[in-house]
């Protein structure tokens, strides 16, 4: 069974944050786990006209805010969360690196926060803080651009999975991730691979034969790595791996797409360089393993 059984959700008080909250909350009720609420209060230093607080120089009315943060979190769907295991934390510092170490000193299994984009402009917008936690986080990382649309969230249930692989040392440990949380939620799993032979700087490069030969290397691999996981399809495609990616998504309905985070690595390590622009373009939330 996957372990979920600590969430963290990064609240600032938003409409998106109400919806990543509520994303999780029915995580943490299937997986009868703690749902941890954390809001960050950057701290202002001041040279002259403060008072000491933990090392920290601070206005007069930081502290006055640190109250009404509190008091903002304490209250905050206090009525939706009743019956739940909830803690409730206040951090002081920069966002980003707060959060990270907040999960890691905490043995935070999934962090849930929602991106800044908006509408038409969505694929081209990650929020600073959201880039950072993903980049640093050591847990895998749930995102989704369409978070400001409480609604469609509210029912967490996966019955379509979709893994993103690109056969890089991360490849094996999302797609067990994805394989455990599909065998959880008794949900299709299906696995993709993106090669970018489809991109135009490629078309002149490659002819058809060579490229059928690639890919079909690429999909002997990718079956070898599924060997012993339960996937209901195996799709490999050519083309930029945002693209092919939200593309298979909406072509299976997913309800969940997982990926590998790390750093670049080659021309086969596309995937990992190319994880902000898929969580992006997904059209539905992405969990970065």
């Amino acid at each position: 069974m996957l372990p979920l059984d600590k969430i963290l959700v990064p609240v600032d008080f938003s409409d998106r944050s109400v919806a990543a909250v509520r994303y999780a909350r029915n995580l943490a009720c299937h997986f009868h786990g703690e749902l941890i609420l954390a809001h960050v209060l950057p701290s202002i230093a001041y040279e002259m006209g403060g008072f000491e607080f933990g090392g920290v120089v601070l206005a007069d009315g930081f502290q006055d805010r640190l109250a009404e943060s509190r008091a903002e979190l304490d209250q905050f769907l206090a009525a939706e969360l009743i019956g739940l295991k909830v803690c409730r934390i206040v951090l002081e510092g920069d966002p980003a690196r707060k959060i990270v170490e907040y999960a890691h000193a905490s043995e935070v299994k999934l962090i849930v926060m929602p991106t800044r984009g908006y509408g038409p402009f969505r694929r081209f917008l990650l929020g600073s803080v959201t880039a950072k936690v993903l980049h640093d986080a050591d847990c895998p990382v749930l995102t989704c651009v369409h978070m400001e649309e409480a609604g469609e969230f509210e029912a967490v249930r996966p019955t379509k999975i979709v893994c993103a692989v690109d056969m890089g040392p991360q490849s094996a440990k999302a797609l067990s991730w994805a394989d455990q949380l599909a065998h959880e939620f008794h949900a299709e799993l299906v696995l993709v691979h993106a090669t970018p032979l489809g991109e135009s700087h490629f078309d002149d490069t490659f002819d058809p034969e060579w490229r059928a030969t690639v890919e079909g290397r690429m999909r002997e691999k990718l079956t070898d790595l599924a060997s012993g996981v339960h996937a209901a399809a195996i799709v490999t495609e050519s083309g930029n791996p945002a693209d092919v990616v939200a593309d298979v998504a909406e072509r299976f309905e997913a309800h969940l797409v997982v990926i590998g985070r790390s750093e670049a690595g080659g021309m086969f390590g596309r995937l990992r360089a190319n994880a902000y622009a898929i969580i992006r373009q997904s059209p539905c939330p992405v969990v970065s393993v």
